[in-house]
């Protein structure tokens, strides 16, 4: 091996444990989550699409009046629980077509948790609560992706389209 693949590899190395140390340690922080739209029961489809457009986020969080979570709705919904199901968007409040009890992480779980639920459960948004279950953000799919394209080591990404890495047993982050 010459001078400049000995080098290549204890970089990429070393990239390839920063990727296992963030996969096994960071937390949800890391992935700057959005700032929630939350809504009551009461509000209507229409409302939550409109304000779901403005903010340009896949989902509303629903609260109670004491600001605690008791549901979710996203776009799966507009097109399943809806449109679906011939519903009137400007008449159809919330409470019909939400889901009850959603599951919630906190700021503090491991990114790995947030995968897990995406992966089992098929959520593609997540609620994020406080102790008191009040939301305090939302973490999706296309966050979580960001952050794993984020971790790829500098020599995978630069690799011209159809070149294979010389020694891909190194980069496993398994």
């Amino acid at each position: 091996m010459g001078e400049f693949e000995d080098q290549y590899t204890a970089e990429l190395e070393g990239e390839v444990k920063e990727t296992r140390g963030a996969l096994v340690n960071d937390t949800i922080t890391v992935l700057s989550p959005a700032e929630p739209i939350c809504l009551r029961e009461t509000a209507t489809v229409h409302e939550a699409v409109q304000t779901m457009l403005a903010r340009r986020q896949a989902g509303v969080l629903i609260t109670d009046a004491e600001g605690r979570l008791t549901g979710i709705f996203t776009e799966r919904d507009v097109l399943t629980r809806v449109l679906g199901r011939d519903l009137d968007a400007r008449k159809t409040a919330l409470a019909a077509v939400m889901t009850r009890s959603p599951d919630a992480l906190s700021v503090r779980d491991k990114i790995a948790r947030a995968v897990h639920s995406m992966s089992v459960a098929g959520y593609r948004t997540v609620p994020l609560v406080d102790a008191e279950r009040r939301p305090i953000g939302v973490v999706t799919v296309s966050d979580v992706i960001r952050w794993l394209a984020s971790l790829f080591p500098e020599a995978v990404l630069n690799l011209p389209p159809g070149e294979r890495l010389k020694r891909p047993h190194a980069i496993d982050a398994g």
